[in-house]
């Protein structure tokens, strides 16, 4: 993969894994959500990956009616990108996964390249105590759950998204789904340069291993040569350690709440941005210049914050 002289800062503000009762800084209402955003891309997020909840129980929901307000407000606040998700939560199914992005047609939404498992069940030794009985069936229930993302359902989002301009975050939990995005890529569906997501240390994907990020870089070099654009999550204590090892190696980087509740060891992060200000003190320090909305549209090849429907 090509060297990088401007990085893309993601910030994932809320999503749909961890639960109100986890962290009191978890944005759950539309003003949270879109305060959080706001002051990520204030920060320094280029990206706001952004997923909705019910605001009275939290509940991760996929209904545009509670993704306007937020969408309306960030994009009168800031001129970062807007990237809605496809991913939902994998207890929805497709069609409802759906909804926001071909209702809103953002510059970027997620795109998972993969079924697999996804197990969230091990939180539960961490959080016992939960307001919301949701919350713990949530967890609990990923012990039997297969987070569907078929080649159908893959292919469909593709030209829906597409025939919208909007472009994609293919989020890769595995090296398959590497080779799923390279059949896509040979099929003509995927703009060049695809801007890959690679996810580490989630249970039922690829482990958070300096080793597994080796595995991921070599095998997306292998498929898609310098063709692409690279960036790293590390789920949970994994976020800044993960993100500075790939950082160093060309690659863009994701934080936020959806990913990690934390900024350190036993400490809760109070916000989005200030994990947003902790990598950007990391990526400063590696003499890594921070890439603005603009670059960060350019770089993506995205079509422009005045062609979206929101």
């Amino acid at each position: 993969m090509a060297s990088k002289k401007k990085v893309v800062i993601t910030c994932a503000v809320t999503g749909a894994i961890h639960t109100p009762s986890m962290s009191p800084y978890l944005p759950v209402t539309a003003d949270e959500i879109a305060d959080a955003a706001i002051a990520a891309a204030q920060a320094g997020a280029a990206v706001l990956h952004l997923h909705a909840r019910d605001p009275v129980n939290g509940k991760p929901s996929q209904d545009p009616d509670l993704f306007r307000p937020f969408l309306e407000r960030i994009k009168s606040s800031t001129d970062a990108i807007v990237n809605i998700t496809t991913g939902g939560s994998p207890h929805m199914t497709v069609e409802e996964r759906m909804r926001p992005a071909m209702t809103f047609k953002p510059e970027l939404a997620s795109l998972n390249m993969g079924s697999m498992n996804f197990g969230l069940f091990p939180m539960l030794q961490r959080f016992t105590h939960f307001e919301h009985q949701w919350e713990r069936e949530h967890l609990e229930n990923s012990r039997d759950l297969i987070f569907k993302n078929t080649y159908k359902d893959i292919e469909a989002i593709l030209k829906q998204g597409t025939q919208n301009g909007t472009r994609f975050e293919f989020e890769c939990y595995d090296i398959s789904h590497l080779y799923n995005l390279a059949h896509f890529v040979d099929r003509g569906l995927v703009e060049s340069p695809p801007f890959i997501q690679s996810v580490f240390g989630i249970l039922g994907g690829i482990g958070p291993h300096p080793e597994d990020l080796m595995h991921m870089r070599r095998t997306a070099d292998r498929l898609f040569g310098d063709h692409y654009e690279w960036s790293i999550l590390g789920a949970g204590r994994n976020q800044i350690a993960l993100a500075t090892i790939g950082a160093a190696m060309g690659a863009n980087v994701r934080v936020g709440l959806e990913d990690s509740l934390w900024i350190g060891p036993g400490q809760l992060a109070s916000s989005n941005a200030q994990q947003v200000e902790r990598i950007r003190i990391v990526l400063e320090a590696l003499n890594l210049e921070v890439a603005t909305p603009d670059e960060a549209r350019s770089m993506l090849q995205l079509k422009g914050a005045d062609k979206v429907s929101f």
